[in-house]
């Protein structure tokens, strides 16, 4: 499982003119699966995300958590975050989990952060054509792979 994270002062996911979801102080959620991931994945990404010390404490040093500043959270399916691109010019998303296997995966991974972090999250739409906008706030973007630990 692969996330790209991104702090943001807001962030809103948009499918056919209609706000999805809309958050302020918090975090952007690129997630993308494959067909390797499982449980243990989703408990690691999700406890790593939540403890995660990125946000500004009063002294302006990141220092503090998602969780520790009560922040909001999008979460958003992306299987273009697999894309292989050492042959040509045209991406081979292979690695990238079908809909029958990662649908499930997204919405463990919704629930399981929803627990750690105490709050609703919020989502687009798994297959949907989304239109992604934020703010990046800092301009702080992580990217961790549950492989890489």
């Amino acid at each position: 499982m692969k996330v790209v994270i991104q702090r943001v002062s807001e962030a809103s996911v948009t499918i056919e003119g209609q706000i999805k979801s809309s958050i302020n102080n918090g975090l952007l959620i690129l997630l993308g699966i494959e067909d390797a991931d499982g449980k243990e994945d989703i408990e690691w990404l999700c406890r790593k995300i939540a403890g995660l010390r990125i946000f500004n404490d009063s002294e302006g040093v990141m220092n503090l958590s998602l969780k520790d500043v009560g922040g909001d959270v999008i979460v958003v399916s992306q299987f273009t975050l697999h894309a292989s691109t050492k042959k040509g010019t045209r991406p081979s998303y292979i690695k990238a989990a079908k809909p029958t296997v990662a649908i499930p995966l997204y919405e463990s991974f919704i629930k399981h952060l929803e627990t750690e972090i105490g709050k609703e999250v919020g989502t687009g739409e798994f297959g949907a054509d989304m239109k992604v906008s934020l703010l990046n706030d800092g301009p702080v973007t992580i990217i961790i792979d549950s492989k890489n630990r």
